[in-house]
């Protein structure tokens, strides 16, 4: 797993994740991020969203919750990562 971590911030909490792969589908960013900070570490991932526009130096990312959409990224990022085991829940 890359080094690479992003932080998420609300009015309530900071969020740490560490980006284990990213791609892009239909012009738009994902990230697939975990809270694990090890490789043998089993963790939580979720899927990112970059909301952010192309002129903006900060990059903006939600969760991703539509259903449809979560099933078709957790597809890609399987074959991207053909030795990490993904299930949803």
């Amino acid at each position: 797993m890359e080094e690479r971590k992003i932080m998420l911030v609300d009015d309530d909490q900071t969020l740490e994740f560490y980006v284990v792969e990213e791609t892009k589908l239909n012009g738009a960013n994902y990230l697939l991020v975990t809270d694990a900070e090890d490789d043998d570490e089993e963790g939580d991932c979720y899927i990112l969203k970059d909301m952010s526009g192309a002129d903006e130096s900060d990059a903006l990312y939600e969760f991703v919750e539509d259903e449809d959409e979560l099933e078709g990224l957790m597809k890609i990022f399987a074959e991207l990562l053909d030795d990490v085991d993904l299930e949803k829940q």
